[in-house]
């Protein structure tokens, strides 16, 4: 272990105070994320799913939506993109002047085939094993800080977003539009959250409510969500800082596929590796060894071995087997982070198709990932989230 990534040399009796942020699905950022992992989805629906290839990049602005990236899928299909894309805007609910699911404009000019040097590297051939979509490093993290093994800041600023969402949808919010972020400040003492000291809540809305009443709809939703003991007089509470929020979503502010990276894993509480995840199909390491490493990570702790863990891996494009693979348990582990690294390479496959098919993650599954984070959440029978499972724990 040559350092510790997580404690950045605090010494963990300190107090100290660390904060995270989400956005919602209606961020200009997370609609162009979900337009594109609809498309990964829609790839992944079609026959032979494991010889689709997606590279999915989405900008949206002022009702306008473009799309562009490589794409290979069985022979003559042809995607839809147009209805994708209205489909997803309209289901987040974007019915304003400035961007409407049935009126923006739309081009898909730049979407194109798959490179054939790539695809030499990648495919399977011969006694070749499918290698990696590209080089990179991916990090995977878990800690016993909430119930999913999964940072504290990071959790509940997104289950606040998550909550408005539902109840927006449900009309239990009138006013309320789309695009929202969340903050949430903890102090932490001996290493463990302690209480809240502050959360920021900015939320587009309708001209007619003022700052009071988005104040009088938000506030509950953030006191039904926090731990009830981690509120108190003293933990303020923004909503709206500037006042006012009324422009907002695409028409205020141009989004792009991939720019919310440390929203979608540990909100800074663990490195990342730089590259995002939605718009991309799971032969793609930037995608799946992210989330086989969050996998070990979580099991890891889930185990009892660990109280923390941080995992990570390292591939060079068209190798199958990872470059390097690095453990730190940030000194709580019960064995030596050595062990534990033979312990993972000898009940995981770490070929991109060996984790590919542990998780099974050749399946639409994505598009409900693209918003409120991938990690943190419960796997589902569709064998959505399926890196969340903690079924290895026994083996480690």
């Amino acid at each position: 272990m040559l350092f510790d990534l997580n404690k950045k040399n605090k010494n963990m009796s300190e107090q100290y105070l660390f904060t995270s942020e989400s956005v919602s699905e209606g961020h200009p950022d997370k609609v162009c994320d979900i337009i594109s992992d609809s498309v990964v989805d829609d790839f992944l629906s079609q026959e032979n799913p494991e010889n689709s290839r997606v590279a999915m990049e989405t900008l949206v602005t002022t009702n306008k939506v473009v799309m562009a990236g490589e794409v290979r899928g069985p022979d003559n299909y042809k995607c839809d993109y147009e209805s994708l894309a209205r489909d997803a805007v309209r289901e987040i609910g974007y019915e304003q002047d400035g961007f409407h699911w049935n009126k923006f404009s739309f081009d898909c000019s730049g979407v194109h085939s798959q490179s054939a040097d790539i695809a030499m590297g990648v495919d399977a051939s011969g006694n070749k094993d499918q290698g990696a979509g590209d080089q990179g490093i991916m990090f995977g993290y878990a800690c016993k800080e909430t119930p999913s093994l999964m940072p504290a800041p990071i959790y509940y600023s997104h289950k606040i977003l998550e909550e408005m969402a539902i109840k927006r949808k449900k009309g239990d919010t009138p006013g309320i539009q789309p695009d929202s972020k969340s903050q949430v400040t903890l102090q932490y003492k001996n290493g463990s959250p302690e209480k809240c000291t502050k959360i920021v809540v900015s939320t587009q809305h309708d001209e007619n409510l003022d700052q009071q009443g988005v104040s009088e709809i938000i506030i509950p939703i953030i006191k039904n969500i926090m731990p009830e003991e981690w509120i108190s007089n003293e933990t303020e509470i923004l909503i709206n800082p500037t006042g006012k929020f009324v422009i907002g979503g695409p028409d205020g502010d141009t989004g792009l596929t991939g720019r919310k990276i440390i929203v979608d894993t540990y909100g800074g509480a663990a490195p990342h590796g730089g590259g995002a995840f939605s718009g991309k199909d799971p032969t793609k390491v930037d995608r799946s060894a992210a989330y086989i490493s969050r996998y070990i990570a979580k099991n890891i702790v889930a185990s009892g071995i660990a109280e923390k863990c941080t995992l990570q891996l390292a591939y060079a494009i068209g190798v199958a087997d990872p470059l390097s693979i690095y453990v730190d348990t940030h000194g709580t582990s019960k064995m030596s982070d050595e062990d534990l690294i033979k312990k993972i390479v000898t009940n995981i496959d770490l070929t991109p198709r060996g984790i590919r098919d542990h998780l099974n993650l050749h399946k639409p599954i994505y598009k409900k990932s693209a918003a409120y984070g991938h990690f943190g959440r419960d796997a589902e029978n569709d064998g959505s989230f399926s890196w969340e499972k903690i079924d290895l724990s026994k083996k480690l």
